[in-house]
């Protein structure tokens, strides 16, 4: 059974860092497309970044690409997204998910595995 649970989220100024974590079981990092996807009130998800399976290759939404950064720790099944210089317009619950399709971009439909999500509030 997979299990994926973030954390991390919280309230941050604007312009700050925040770390989300995401802990993974029954589910190899480096076998799988790993990324974080986040939904603000009203919206549909957005995919924000992801990284594959080979951890040779990562992907980047136009809203994140340069502020947020994708890693994983393979040893300790964990992924991670560093995110600097926070908006409010970064404001969303952020969900970990894994699948096992890796393509120029971020589709809700190739992730097989979902995290419950962590709130993410930036204030201005």
């Amino acid at each position: 059974q997979v299990q994926m649970v973030e954390s991390g989220g919280g309230l941050v100024q604007a312009a700050g860092p925040l770390r989300l974590s995401c802990t993974v079981s029954g589910l190899r990092l480096d076998e799988s497309a790993m990324g974080w996807f986040r939904q603000a009130p009203g919206n549909d998800s957005e995919g924000a970044a992801c990284i594959k399976w080979s951890g040779d290759s990562t992907y980047y939404s136009d809203s994140v690409k340069g502020r947020f950064t994708i890693s994983r720790d393979n040893a300790n099944n964990t992924l991670y997204l560093q995110m600097k210089n926070l908006k409010p317009e970064d404001t969303a619950l952020y969900y970990c998910a894994a699948g096992f399709v890796w393509r120029n971009g971020m589709r809700v439909e190739d992730y097989a595995y979902w995290g419950q999500g962590t709130q993410v509030t930036v204030s201005s």
